[in-house]
């Protein structure tokens, strides 16, 4: 195994650490949450266009040196993915990007191919990590100090950003690439100077990918891998420290700092343009970096434990009391009035016979109607239900006996509304009509005022008749599962 790739962007000095966030359970979480292996099988093996991009491996994705292993097992999880699955996905790729960009699907192969390509050339992320590390914990003060130094100048003349970019290049790559090429001779005299006049005496310098083989390759592995685990740990202490204040599952509090976050935005649109902002990001980068440095951190460490641990709690309390005192929440929930019509139809023999309970009138002229659809709903009475994450808040319905306004309000049209009794509300079948529709006609030379009359019993009622009934609703309030 070779030691190292030459001219390769690979951390040699120590490894990335991976960060130790102090918790009470540290992996339980991750031990418990996590789904069986099968499950998590399944799951990845049920997601979108994998089957068909499993079934390209042999077409397109296969290179020369995919092994027999993987175009085995890649023939395996084609044969395993279920078909039903596939139909569930939209293709919701922009089609004027494929000229140009490819985006391929899972596969096996490719995604080896592509793990190993990345490993071998993720090493100057990791360099520049570990750079980074060094400047902000101290490790040599002169580099540290000389870092705050220019920040400090950013911070008093912010048009230096403008030329940082080309101090860079300037500084960390063409120089050094220059230097690269036209070595200094081999000398051992204090007073010699740099020449950098004559021919280039050596070949440029370009940035290789590390061998496979070889230990910077591993290096990349391992420094991957703490990474990994860094921003799981992160992630999730994140998640436990952020999630509950601000998810509303304690309303109370989520509440109060909703409140306070939206005070605080609302003030800053009137005084931001007054703060003194290049002080503030002066002095917050030099607390910031201040904080890395070791004597200052262990003294932050016993100021702590000394004099906030002891204190939390009474802090906590009197927060707490605050929110439950000032903050009052709406308990009642919210209620709403939802409608069912009772559609009932004409028989052969002339005689009323219940249909159906509809949510829609299924008047003359709706959609359904006109196509010829059947009326859609429930046989019972007791078979309602109400609408998703409500429940009942009444015991039973009520007729509606104002008819006439709802079927203004909907605009129903060639229709015959009974005034007293039941409220039912029938179709007319005009005079003429081999069919129940409405005509735009005149009647006694004039136009009627409105397309719905009042039931006087001298029109011929048609096949449909229909009532609504109204009940109320309320939200349903969540209840934690045990």
């Amino acid at each position: 195994m070779d030691e190292f790739t030459a001219d390769a962007f690979v951390n040699r000095d120590e490894p990335i650490p991976v960060v130790t966030i102090s918790t009470s359970d540290d992996h339980a979480s991750d031990v418990d949450d996590s789904p069986s292996r099968g499950h998590r099988v399944k799951k990845v093996l049920s997601s979108s266009k994998l089957k068909d991009k499993l079934h390209d491996v042999r077409d397109k994705h296969h290179e020369p040196s995919s092994s027999l292993q993987d175009r085995l097992f890649a023939r395996l999880l084609q044969q395993i993915v279920p078909t039903e699955d596939m139909a569930d996905v939209l293709d919701t790729a922009d089609k004027r990007s494929s000229k140009y960009i490819n985006r391929p699907g899972f596969s096996l192969p490719l995604m080896t191919n592509n793990f190993r390509r990345f490993n071998a050339r993720i090493g100057v992320v990791f360099v520049f990590q570990n750079r980074v590390e060094r400047l902000l914990t101290w490790r040599v003060p002169t580099h540290t100090l000389s870092f705050l130094a220019v920040y400090t100048f950013v911070c008093i003349d912010p048009y230096i950003l403008a030329i940082l970019p080309v101090a860079v290049l300037l500084l960390f790559v063409m120089v050094p690439s220059f230097l690269a090429r036209h070595p200094a001779p081999p000398t051992n005299l204090p007073t010699d100077t740099y020449s950098i006049r004559g021919p280039p005496l050596a070949p440029p310098r370009s940035i290789k990918p590390a061998n496979e083989m070889s230990k910077d390759f591993f290096r990349n592995m391992r420094d991957l891998q703490n990474c990994m685990e860094d921003f799981s740990r992160v992630h999730d202490k994140m998640i436990s420290i952020v999630a509950p204040p601000t998810n509303f599952s304690n309303e109370p509090l989520s509440s109060t700092i909703f409140l306070i976050l939206f005070m605080f935005a609302c003030s800053m649109f009137l005084v931001s343009n007054l703060l003194p902002w290049r002080a503030i990001s002066l002095f917050a980068g030099w607390a910031a970096t201040s904080l890395g440095h070791p004597t200052i951190q262990r003294a932050f460490l016993s100021a702590h434990e000394t004099h906030l641990r002891p204190r939390e709690r009474q802090a906590r309390g009197l927060l707490d009391s605050w929110v439950a005192r000032d903050i009052v929440l709406d308990s009642a929930p919210e209620i709403r009035e939802v409608e069912i019509f009772e559609l009932q139809r004409r028989s052969s023999n002339n005689e009323w016979e219940a249909w159906i309970f509809s949510p829609s009138p299924y008047d003359p002229l709706s959609s359904g109607r006109i196509s010829g659809d059947r009326p859609k709903g429930t046989r019972f009475f007791e078979d309602v239900q109400p609408p998703t994450g409500w429940e009942w808040s009444d015991k039973k319905w009520t007729l509606d006996l104002l008819s006439s306004e709802w079927v203004e309000d909907r605009m129903v049209t060639g229709v015959e509304v009974e005034m007293e009794g039941e409220r039912w509300v029938f179709d007319i079948l005009y005079e003429g009509a081999g069919v129940e529709v409405l005509e735009h006609s005149k009647v006694k030379g004039k136009e009627r005022k409105r397309d719905w009359e009042e039931g006087i019993g001298g029109s011929i009622k048609g096949r449909w008749r229909r009532r609504r009934w109204v009940r109320t609703v309320k939200r349903k309030p969540f209840t934690k599962k045990p």
